[in-house]
């Protein structure tokens, strides 16, 4: 089952990063598609091991607590990383839409955003910005210091709750019960 997700993935990595087929995707204008393949195909791999990780909860067939942890650890950070990549994607039509003279409305209100004394002038997200919002949306289940404004922020911060949420839950309550 990896190996399906893998091999994708490595393609559209390399796609993505090597310069020949880059150049060719963005003079084909399709390079942005090709990136959120890459978001789309990493997503649901990261939502198929959970739910793995989960039916194997459930079956009792997780015996180890702390292999349990380490698994839940690993799926807890890799979609951590995988929604701050979305956020960092669509926010204001990407990176490069939200750097042009007039981008689209915020999709997220940074607290830069609201009171520019806080930042530097010209401040603008980064993606680690980005990560941060899903680090703490993950732990929180919540939005912390950054808004979401429209509702595909809004559902891309409900998944990555709910996700985050069956995951740390079931895997802690589990390792403990294994442990204690």
């Amino acid at each position: 089952m990896w190996l399906v997700l893998v091999v994708p993935e490595v393609l559209l990595l390399v796609a993505l990063s090597w310069s020949r087929p880059r150049r060719q995707l963005e003079e084909m204008g399709v390079r942005r598609e090709v990136t959120l393949a890459l978001f789309a195909v990493i997503g649901i791999g990261n939502l198929l091991a959970v739910f793995a990780l989960i039916v194997g909860i459930l079956d009792g067939h997780e015996q180890d607590g702390s292999e349990l942890l380490i698994k839940g650890g690993a799926l807890w950070a890799s979609n951590v990383i995988a929604f701050g990549l979305w956020f960092w994607v669509f926010d204001r039509g990407g990176p490069v839409r939200r750097r042009e003279p007039d981008p689209p409305p915020p999709d997220f209100q940074f607290p830069q955003m609201d009171n520019p004394t806080f930042a530097q002038p010209g401040w603008q997200p980064l993606l680690f910005d980005y990560v941060y919002v899903s680090f703490t949306n993950s732990i929180a289940f919540s939005p912390t210091d950054t808004m979401p404004l429209t509702r595909r922020a809004k559902g891309l911060m409900l998944l990555e709750s709910a996700v985050s949420g069956l995951t740390v839950l079931l895997v802690t309550a589990r390792a403990v019960n294994i442990l204690g």
